[in-house]
């Protein structure tokens, strides 16, 4: 195939996506215009509902309820790929969304308890934290119970979530643990003197560049970023050992970093018992004196934020090109940012 030709059929794809864009968008606006007129909507009230708004809006059940948060995929802070074409949340992390509906719940009179849903490798540890410290705010102030269910992998900063949890059950193929904290850096220094680039960094100390991609770490810069990770160590090491019950001793044996099976992790005391999600609720309903029609009201956005969702599913239907895929690498896993997480 000649060159142009090649050129002409990549331009035509693009042409063809914006085109098939701008359609579902005039689609959308035409409906929304149209709903509007007929409700009698001002134009404020339409406008918002497209484009959507600033903040999170959430509508809680007016009967008695058990919400649950979906701990699904990195654990991370907000972006717009969080929110679907149609505008709400699409299973996976959301982290705005997430701590906005906690505080919903310690207002709502309906509320029961939290049910956790986790299937997670983990993530940040600001944002793991986080919502932790948020789920023990709602504890302290409803004295109501949280609950956690692990999918596939409940890992790293899944689990340090989790620990806010009154009872943990597992699915007996989960892989949880991985107790443990870690900084990637990517280092290009061969590369580019290979390639005869060299980084100048103008900086106002000697460590203000530390974990740049085109210099090598020093020994200080070393002992600095280990000091760091650390600290953060202690931290998850003493939540496992409040969360769990267990000797601080014992919780840092065991917390090398490995990954547990569902039997080994309820062996060390990481998990209270295998069974399915079913049995789960069945306790749930059991200790909180609730009937068999609870709703569980998995938290999402009444609100839209379309031009968001648009974009990033256009973005899931598009192929990646090996130099993106490098780029999304490099920027994920190496960009020196404290995770809870297990490769």
């Amino acid at each position: 195939m000649k060159k142009k030709q090649l050129i002409g059929i990549v331009v035509a794809g693009a042409v063809f996506i914006a085109v098939c864009a701008t359609g579902i968008l005039s689609n959308v606006v035409q409906s929304k215009l149209t709903a509007a007129t007929e409700d009698k909507k001002n134009t404020t009230d339409v406008l918002s509902s497209i484009w959507g708004k600033s903040e999170e809006e959430i509508t809680l059940p007016t009967n008695d309820f058990v919400g649950v948060l979906n701990i699904v995929g990195t654990i991370q802070a907000s972006s717009s790929r969080s929110v679907s074409l149609t505008g709400s949340d699409d299973g996976q992390y959301n982290h705005d969304l997430y701590m906005n509906y906690v505080d919903q719940l310690e207002k709502s009179k309906n509320n029961k308890a939290i049910l956790l849903y986790v299937n997670s490798p983990g993530g940040t540890v600001y944002e793991s934290d986080e919502l932790y410290l948020k789920l023990m705010e709602y504890k302290e102030k409803t004295k109501r119970p949280v609950y956690a269910y692990f999918g596939s992998q409940a890992c790293s900063g899944a689990y340090y979530i989790s620990m806010a949890a009154d009872k943990i059950y597992t699915n007996r193929n989960t892989w949880t643990g991985s107790i443990g904290v870690i900084v990637s850096l990517t280092n290009y220094k061969k590369l580019y003197d290979k390639l005869g680039i060299k980084e100048i960094d103008i900086t106002s100390g000697k460590n203000k560049s530390m974990g740049s991609g085109g210099l090598d770490l020093t020994d200080e810069q070393r002992d600095i970023l280990q000091s760091l990770v650390d600290e953060a160590y202690d931290q998850f090491a003493g939540i496992v050992s409040e969360g769990r019950g267990l000797d601080i001793n014992t919780v840092k044996k065991i917390a090398d970093g490995r990954i547990y099976s569902a039997k080994q992790a309820k062996e060390k005391g990481l998990v209270d018992e295998i069974g399915s999600e079913d049995e789960l609720k069945a306790l749930i309903r059991k200790e909180n004196k609730l009937g068999k029609d609870i709703v569980y009201d998995v938290a999402k956005s009444s609100g839209s934020d379309f031009l968001s969702g648009l974009m990033g599913s256009v973005q899931k239907i598009m192929p990646k090109s090996d130099s993106e895929l490098a780029v999304d690498i490099v920027e994920n896993k190496g960009k020196g940012v404290l995770m809870y997480y297990a490769d």
